[in-house]
């Protein structure tokens, strides 16, 4: 009997069943929840460096987009002054065509751009004619000793 109570006493005792399921379902619960903060961390980690990514990138993306603007402006300015370009030799085509054209008098009384463009090389003749006598008649003035400067002074006066 005193045999008995001393092994008792050196006897572990089991632990129960029921305990040993709470103490698995608690630390299986903790396990799941450690898990879970690593799993969040990690995600937030890899949010956090997407974000920096970006932060990086928008400095770039805003020079591309600055430079895409000056491009399109320039493009813009071009092709401006490629439709300018074409409407002036439009404008010659039309010209030479009516010069070189045998139909140009049946053309003229049709086309009444063409009688503009005649009547300003007609006009442009007579300016010509006037500047080449107004010359003459300046070399025959200063010839005599007259003032020129101030006759020009008085005409613009005039003007």
């Amino acid at each position: 009997m005193a045999l008995d109570f001393l092994s008792s006493l050196f006897k572990k005792k089991k632990p129960e069943k029921k305990e040993i399921e709470e103490e698995t379902v608690e630390l299986a619960e903790e396990l799941e929840e450690r898990v879970e903060k690593r799993e969040e961390e990690e995600l937030l980690n890899q949010l956090m460096e997407r974000v920096n990514e970006i932060e990086n990138d928008i400095p770039r993306i805003k020079i591309g987009i600055d430079t895409l603007k000056k491009q399109i402006q320039e493009l813009r300015e071009e092709i401006e002054r490629l439709d300018k370009t074409i409407k002036d030799v439009m404008m010659l085509y039309e010209v030479i065509s009516q010069e070189i054209n045998p139909f140009k008098e049946q053309m003229a009384r049709e086309n009444p751009l063409s009688q503009e463009v005649q009547e300003l090389r007609n006009e442009i003749e007579n300016l010509k004619l006037e500047i080449a006598q107004i010359k003459n008649d300046l070399k025959v003035l200063a010839g005599y000793g007259v003032d020129l400067d101030s006759i020009i002074y008085e005409v613009l006066a005039e003007v």
